[in-house]
This record gives structure tokens, sequence and C-alpha cells, in this order.
């Protein structure tokens, strides 16, 4: 429930008023927990029929300068353009620079960034060494948003779930794979944590906290293999045979595998250790659990 995400939130400012572009599934979790704690929160989509679209922003359309009235915090969940450049520094830069009362920019990149690390596990302090193109471009556009010397924090984020997006959804379509590759882990964020981890970093920047970078993930990296099974027993689903990922890779996407193809625990003690936030599911069992609550409570 968002009373759990904000009932250890300090409220933004009065008269906040907060831009996000990119109103997708983090965007809008984002946006509700914004207004729930009585901010001024705009949210862009690319299409006018899309839910939440509070004002239309797309590589073709200009919006309207009214957008930026009072605006002190801008958040973009945008993904780089195929060229590598980001969309809202393409096109808005010069507006963003104006701005005299922003007090932070907050760019949702991704732990891709790190590139592989044979299992190992990976924190702020270490330099980017991605090898995807798409976590190449991330990382060109976190270099592009930290040059334009805004008050910007980059959030990197791991595997995103949480209600809608878990593996019991391809539970109930009979689509779950269980693929077995012997010491892959994957770190996972729920989306509230996301949510929850942007306004608190956000509360903190203003007080002189502001690290340029923050991991945002819980506590536990695991297999995939654990997380289906834990989903399977909570929704008293069968589990199909479990695939050696040399047989399974065959059928996979491009995309699909470039996921297998990395390997890495994301650390997140600078957020909950340094920094002092507090997880709202720090690990896959308490958010799954969460995850079938909604699904029980939409059946």
């Amino acid at each position: 429930m968002i009373q759990d995400i904000v009932k250890q939130l300090e409220p933004l400012p009065s008269k906040s008023k907060l831009i996000i572009f990119g109103g997708g599934y983090s965007g809008q979790r984002i946006a509700s927990v914004g207004r729930y704690l009585g901010t001024n929160v705009v949210c862009s989509r690319r299409q006018e029929d899309s839910k939440g679209a509070d004002f239309i922003f797309n590589a073709d359309n200009e919006i309207s300068k009214e957008i930026f009235d009072g605006a002190t915090h801008v958040l973009s969940c945008i993904p780089p353009l195929l060229s590598g450049e980001d969309l809202v520094l393409k096109k808005l830069k010069t507006q963003l620079l104006n701005l005299k009362n922003l007090k932070w920019v907050g760019y949702l990149s991704t732990t891709g960034v790190y590139g592989d690390k044979k299992g190992e596990w990976v924190n702020e302090k270490m330099s980017p060494n991605p090898q995807q193109e798409r976590s190449i471009r991330r990382l060109a556009c976190e270099k592009e948003w930290l040059e334009t010397k805004l008050p910007v924090q980059i959030l990197r984020l791991p595997g995103i779930y949480g209600p809608g997006r878990s593996a019991f959804e391809s539970l109930s379509k009979g689509t779950v794979k269980m693929v077995d590759k012997p010491g892959q882990v994957f770190s996972r964020v729920h989306v509230d944590d996301i949510a929850g981890a942007a306004f608190f970093l956000i509360n903190l920047y203003s007080e002189g906290k502001n690290p340029s970078v923050v991991n945002i993930a819980d506590n536990l990296p695991s297999n995939n293999l654990e997380v289906i099974a834990f989903a399977a027993k909570i929704a008293q689903k069968s589990l199909p045979s479990t695939i050696p990922f040399e047989i399974a890779k065959k059928t996979m996407s491009p995309m699909a595998l470039s996921f297998w193809q990395e390997n890495r625990k994301v650390d997140n003690k600078l957020l909950c250790k340094t920094l002092g936030y507090s997880l709202i599911y720090p690990d896959f069992k308490s958010g799954l659990k969460n995850c079938f609550s909604k699904l029980k409570m939409n059946q």
C-alpha cells in the first residue's frame, strides 16, 4: 500500500513541483507517491491516450513552457535514444538550465553500466564498464546529465519488479522457464522502493547529503530459480522441469540472452547504511508476498 511507502518519508517543502519525464511503470509509482505526500507532480507520456499523461513529451512534439512554471524537482525515466543521446537534454536542456528554483534532478539509470563481474559485488566507487549496447548508451546519458552542472543525482537500478510485473504473471500464463545456470545471480528492486528511495534522496539532497550516484537495490541478490520457486509455492502452482542454460539460450531473444550474459550482485550499502534508507521490501520474498496480495485483491 502507498501508506507503507510514505510513512517513512518527509514531505517535500511546500510549493514544490516535480516534473517526471517518462511515466512508465516506475514513473507512475513515483508520481503517485509524490501526490500522496502533497507534492504537485506532472508526468509525461509519449501518447495522449496513455494512463497518467499530464502532458505529452516525445521526439516529435514541443511542450508548453508552462510545464516548467514553478518547477523545483525533475526526474527523467526516459531511456536513451539509439544514437546514445538523452531525449530530455536534447530537447529541453536550455529550459532546465534556466530554471531558477531547481533543487534536484534525478536520472533513472541501470546497474548494467557496471558490466559483467562474474557474480562479484558492485558499488558506486567502481568504474563502470558496460558491455551491452543499451548500457553503453545509458552511461553516455549519465555523463551528459552530470556534465550539465545541474543538481543531478543518478539512480542506478537493477531488475525492477512489483504488482503486475513479477513471476506470478508468467506462472499464470504458463510461460515461465526454469533456466538453470549455476552461479548466476540477479539483483532486484521492488518498484515501491524505487519511489521511496527517490523521495528519501530528494530530501537528503537538500541537506547537503548528495552523492552523485546511488544504487537502489534490495539486500538479497539471488538466482532466478529461487524466485520462481518461491512464487510458485505462494500461488500453489506447479513448475516445469529445469532447462540447462546452454540449451535454453538457443531459443532466447537477443534481449533475454544479454541479461544472462552478465552476472553481478549490486551493493546497496551507500543507500541503506550510509544514507539510512530503510527498504520496504528488503528481499524478493517480502516483495513477492506484496505482489501476490495485490494479485488476490484484483481477482
